[in-house]
């Protein structure tokens, strides 16, 4: 029995039969109905369940993201959570090589929306859970469905800006075997912008650069395939194993082009420009294998859980630059450095400047995760967990640059550019929790321990005396995590939350190698090997309510962090166009408000669910450097990244019925302004729309989207820098479309005998509270 809505009474009577024979028994009734909350909060984590996001239908994980409460997604795909960006991406309960070496926006584009069951958002996660993300943790549960029979279904997506995919679910479970298989691919395209001006303040000295200007816009081409299989194998009552294997390939062709124009305090130096163009290729290639055990000591929830799981992500990337310049700066003889002094310039060759490079970077990564869970119930309202888990990760980056000066010549190593990092981590872990509950008062305690190794070997084939060439750094720690859940109950679905845990953020690995990019030569990320990880204390009180048509759900937080890590920016020499950025932990950042979200069925046709977050924020914290002003002398800059203010997040959705088969949905999203002493932030909004029709008597739905009906999804910022200003703007894609076809097959909600077994593998269905993943 399958339904959109109420269902009603149900009766089921015996079958008339003309031939007296005893009809069966009904051993076991399938009745699947859509829920009608796609949002619900627990003890210690929110559910959404993406299946009445329409918006999102024949999307990708990063679409479906955009309509979760609580969660930003910014133009240029980074995900937030109150507005921080060190957000921890589970897939079923652990890290995944779905996710790639990165974990970018492209590795979130390559996970269709119709594979997601559900997400959970962990703005404050227990000892359960590694200590990673500062900001929170999402869990995203992938489908395997429990249906006895053969299921699945098939979705197409044509859009534009180009973009198609074709992905199909297939599972099938008679008696104690379940079969899954899922794949798919997809192409699609996408423009991305951005625009930078630096304004200097000096403008007085000779030769001094009053202002520079750069445009970038890259046209990306992007392919990706994907396809997983497994199986879950119930031994008996107590015992089941699963088995699975995943592979995920994507590729990625890329068009750059970058314009430089320049003003110069100088008569004799015209106003130049640049022009640097970019060709790059880039493969990646995933592998995941899970192996896991759950056995049931009793019914009353005695289970132990067991997993292993080995990932393994390639990336090969080549990018061909060649840039060309309408001038030529003529030198002294005697000129025997390479700074742009105004003294030593005699005059300026008109003729065009040519520079061609390329750029190869290969990586690895290969992961062991190994966990096992233990639960035993004490008393009614008791229980008892501890765990171990142990994370294996060795990384491997290989980088090499070649440039030649002019057209015709030889192309010669760069040795800044050219190096080979090794990259490992090491991580132990114990945790213990006791939750319990004594009337309407609940609590849960826990405490975590994470034992850390990380070991850094780099050298690169620099000879310049004031570069580093090489590095072996082995960093270990050893830190303890508790973390406190109380809740009180008011009446039925109607209570207050009270949370605390401790959580760390982790220097990712390109935040440690001091890696040159040569994609932009005039804006280089330079990594910092001397990094420490950051530490956040992390407070909640909300109050939930969940009613028959709204729900409620206003959370006050607070969070502070010590040895914040921050991204500052500066030159080493004032006389040139090049900026460096380097992460540095700097001082500290408090952040702290109210969290509003909710759902309501207004009236029978309309539902609206909505989200609004009013935060305030605070930084301390203070850099200083070394440079060379335009005259060539010694100078100590100082900027100050201490700062504070108010920002607001808003979120609403309005889903329309128009009849049975027919909604449409719209959706609008604001993001307040956000100033620091650093940098300034503009407000940025966009207004999305779609529409779902069912067809086939229920086994077909077609979809039409749009995303950012204006063209209004942008991000623009000033940042104040040392020595000037920086204004810069993003738009990651353009206003997009796409129309989505699916075709469910039904013949597994048919009644089979003998009786199915309750599926007790929590780690191959993501079925745990927080829970199940370690």
């Amino acid at each position: 029995i399958t339904t959109t809505g109420n269902i009603g009474a149900l009766s089921i009577e015996p079958e008339k039969s003309a031939t007296n024979i005893k009809t069966g028994d009904i051993q076991a009734v399938v009745i699947t109905a859509q829920s009608t909350k796609p949002y619900k909060v627990e003890l210690d984590k929110r559910t959404y369940d993406p299946s009445q996001d329409i918006i999102s239908k024949g999307g990708n994980l990063q679409d479906v993201l955009q309509n979760v409460p609580s969660v930003e997604v910014d133009t240029d795909g980074t995900v937030s959570m109150r507005g921080s960006s060190n957000v921890k991406f589970l897939i079923n309960g652990k890290p995944s090589a779905l996710l790639g070496i990165s974990e970018g926006s492209n590795a979130l584009q390559s996970i269709p929306a119709d594979q997601i069951e559900r997400i959970e958002v962990i703005t404050n996660p227990s000892s359960k859970f590694e200590a990673s993300g500062t900001s929170g943790i999402l869990n995203i549960i992938l489908k395997k469905s429990k249906k006895v029979g053969f299921n699945g279904s098939v979705v197409g997506t044509l859009g534009y800006q180009p973009r198609t995919m074709l992905n199909t679910n297939l599972s099938w479970r008679k008696n104690k075997w379940t079969w899954f298989l899922n794949g798919g691919g997809g192409y699609s395209e996408s423009t991305t912008t951005n625009r930078n001006s630096n304004i200097n303040y000096d403008r007085n000295q000779e030769f001094q650069l009053l202002r520079s200007d750069q445009e970038t816009k890259n046209k990306n081409y992007s392919k990706n395939y994907n396809a997983s299989a497994g199986f879950v194998y119930d031994i008996d009552d107590k015992n089941s194993v699963n088995l699975s294997g995943t592979v995920r390939t994507f590729d990625n062709e890329t068009d750059g082009k970058i314009n430089y124009n320049y003003l110069y305090n100088y008569d004799k130096f015209p106003n130049p420009t640049t022009l640097r163009t970019s060709n790059g290729n880039n493969t990646n290639l995933a592998f995941q294998g899970d192996l896991g055990w759950d056995h049931k000591f009793n019914d009353k929830g005695h289970n132990l859980s067991t997993s292993l799981s080995l990932q393994s992500n390639k990336s090969d990337n080549y990018t061909d630059i060649f840039q060309q310049s309408d001038y030529k700066i003529i030198r002294d003889v005697n000129d025997q450095d390479n700074d742009l002094d105004f003294n030593e310039i005699i005059g300026i060759d008109h003729e065009m400047d040519y520079q061609i490079s390329n750029n190869s970077q290969y990586s690895r990564t290969k992961s062991v995760i190994g966990k096992i869970d233990y639960e035993l119930p004490i008393g009614e309202n008791s229980k008892l967990e501890a765990g171990y888990r142990i994370d294996s990760n060795n990384n491997f980056y290989d980088n090499t640059a070649n440039e030649a000066l002019a057209l015709n010549t030889p192309l010669l190593v760069l040795g800044k550019f050219t190096n080979v990092t090794n990259y490992d981590e090491l991580f132990n872990a114990f945790y213990v929790q006791f939750r319990s509950k004594v009337g309407k008062f609940g609590y849960q305690l826990g405490l975590r321990d994470e034992l850390s190794n990380v070991k850094v070997n780099y050298q690169n084939l620099d000879t310049d005396p004031k570069t580093i060439h090489s590095i072996n750094n082995n960093k270990n720690y050893n830190n303890l995590f508790p973390s406190v859940y109380l809740s009180y109950d008011l009446g039925k679905d109607n209570q207050f939350l009270l949370n605390y845990s401790r959580r760390i953020d982790r220097p990712r690995s390109w935040f440690l190698i001091p890696y040159f990019s040569i994609t932009d030569n005039q804006n280089l990320f330079l990594g910092n090997v001397d990094l420490n990880p950051s530490y956040v204390d992390s407070f909640e009180f909300g109050y939930s309510v969940s009613k028959k048509k709204y729900t409620l759900n206003p959370t006050l937080f607070y969070r502070k962090t010590t040895d914040d890590t921050k991204t500052v920016a500066y030159q080493e020499d004032e006389s040139t166009n090049i900026y460096f950025t380097t992460p540095l932990n700097l001082g500290t950042n408090e952040q702290y408000g109210l969290d509003f979200n909710g759902t309501a069925d207004v009236f029978p046709w309309l539902k609206l669910m909505g989200s609004f977050s009013l935060f305030g924020y605070k930084t301390t914290g203070e850099f200083s450097y070394k440079t060379v002003d335009v005259k060539g002398n010694d100078v100590v800059r100082t900027q100050s990244y201490a700062g504070d203010g108010l920002s607001t997040r808003a979120r609403l959705n309005a889903t329309f019925k128009v009849d049975k088969t027919f909604s449409f949905q719209l959706q609008g999203f604001y993001r307040g302004p956000q100033n620091t002493a650093s940098q300034d932030r503009k407000a940025m909004y966009a207004l999305n729309l779609g529409a779902s029709k069912t067809i086939w008597n229920g086994d077909g739905t077609i979809a039409f989207n749009m995303q950012d009906i204006f063209n209004t999804r942008s991000m623009r910022s000033t940042s104040y820098l040392a020595t000037g200003v920086r204004e810069s703007y993003m738009q990651w894609q353009p206003r997009q479309f796409s129309i989505s076809l699916t075709y469910r097959f039904k013949q597994g909600e048919k009644v089979e005998q003998p009786k199915r077994k309750k599926d007790i593998n929590s780690n191959a269905t993501g079925d745990d509270q927080q829970g199940g993943p370690m």
